[in-house]
């Protein structure tokens, strides 16, 4: 079956293949794009430091891909913000799962040294930016932040995304509805020649950018044929996104992407059999059934849900009778039980009952 590209067609076949690339494809994820970064402080970063400005230098955490953005290139990122003196973090756009878009030469003021960092960035890179103050929130400090003091230094840990050339298409407020889904479309295509070609992070990539011009404040304006027409793109690209993840056992991140499809549409198969699939990696048995269960409910001739049914059953086989060999281990076998010694005095209290009986018949016999 070639690429499918609206959810709705994805349903004519078995829904959830797992060796059918078409089926991963047309399932999409989130966005929330790499490995989430750990929140405890700025990260520790031993590469060589490329001074970009006079305020603004930039150390690599991983290596990124292709070109670097040029001026008025729409840019979409993840990044989390710190002040430098005191390593307080401000702002998280991984924790909110919304990545920021931003078009070099137009950013906000505060946003100059960011815009830098970026511009010598290219697209998958994570980089960790040191920006003076005075190309971050200035000598006045921030009244949105109220923990970015005055002159305070910024650390940024970014992730680019990827980004659009002018010459791809205009600013996300800029265009129509029908040109941003649109855009978003084009982006999902590119993602699914990437999965293809097993580029599971590139694809990803993809995929959240298309997922990026579809965000939530966008969403909320849509009814009718237009909401239809953009979930029918932001879905798969939520789903392909837990395909890749799948494949790249992150699974808490997974059953996220899937989460986000469930809550549009509660019985949507493909995210049903993926969140199942990712719990049950994760030991969660119970809640990986149900979501199969449910699936199978409105695809109960699929063998790739029979199959993960049989497979928990064989689990909880396998853990049962794994206890029940640990508890006889522990316990042990029941002691068989022993015949009873008779006490001393009860064989002596017996044979002088016997003695005296003895006497008495014989005295009652000399009597007679």
């Amino acid at each position: 079956m070639a690429v499918v590209e609206e959810e709705h067609k994805q349903q004519q076949t078995s829904p959830i293949d797992q060796n059918a690339v078409d089926e991963i494809i047309t399932e999409g994820t989130s966005v929330v794009h790499g490995e989430l970064p750990q929140d405890d402080g700025p990260p520790k970063v031993d590469s060589a430091m490329e001074v970009l400005h006079e305020k603004v230098t930039k150390q690599i955490i991983k290596e990124g891909h292709g070109q670097k953005p040029s001026k008025y290139a729409t840019c979409f990122l993840h990044y989390r913000a710190w002040t430098e003196s005191t390593q307080h973090k401000f702002e998280d756009t991984w924790q909110e799962q919304q990545p920021l878009e931003l078009v070099i030469g137009k950013e906000k003021k505060e946003m100059t040294g960011l815009a830098i960092g970026i511009s010598g960035m290219r697209s998958g890179e994570r980089a960790l930016l040191h920006v003076g103050w005075e190309l971050a929130y200035g000598k006045d400090g921030s009244f949105s932040f109220p923990n970015v003091a005055p002159m305070a230094n910024v650390m940024y840990e970014v992730e680019l995304i990827g980004f659009d050339e002018t010459k791809e298409g205009k600013a996300r407020s800029d265009m129509t509805v029908e040109e941003r889904i649109g855009a978003a479309d084009r982006r999902k295509m590119n993602g699914n020649a990437l999965f293809k070609e097993e580029k599971l992070e590139e694809a990803m990539q993809q995929y959240e950018m298309a997922i990026a011009y579809m965000g939530d404040d966008f969403m909320f304006q849509l009814f009718g044929k237009y909401r239809d027409m953009a979930l029918a793109v932001k879905n798969p690209c939520h789903l392909n996104m837990a395909a890749c993840l799948l494949k790249l056992n992150r699974y808490d991140e997974a059953i996220a992407q899937c989460s986000i499809v469930l809550v549009e549409e509660e019985n949507n198969v493909k995210a049903l059999f993926r969140r199942g699939k990712a719990r049950a990696e994760l030991g969660q048995t119970d809640a990986a059934r149900e979501d199969f269960l449910k699936a199978r409910k409105f695809a109960p001739q699929d063998k790739a849900i029979s199959q993960e049914l049989r497979l928990l059953a064989e689990h909880d086989k396998a853990v049962y009778q794994k206890q029940k060999e640990l508890y006889k281990g522990l316990f042990g076998k029941s002691p068989e039980p022993k015949p009873e010694k008779k006490s001393l005095l009860l064989v002596i209290w017996h044979w002088l009952l016997s003695l005296f009986y003895y006497l008495f018949r014989r005295k009652a016999g000399k009597t007679d």
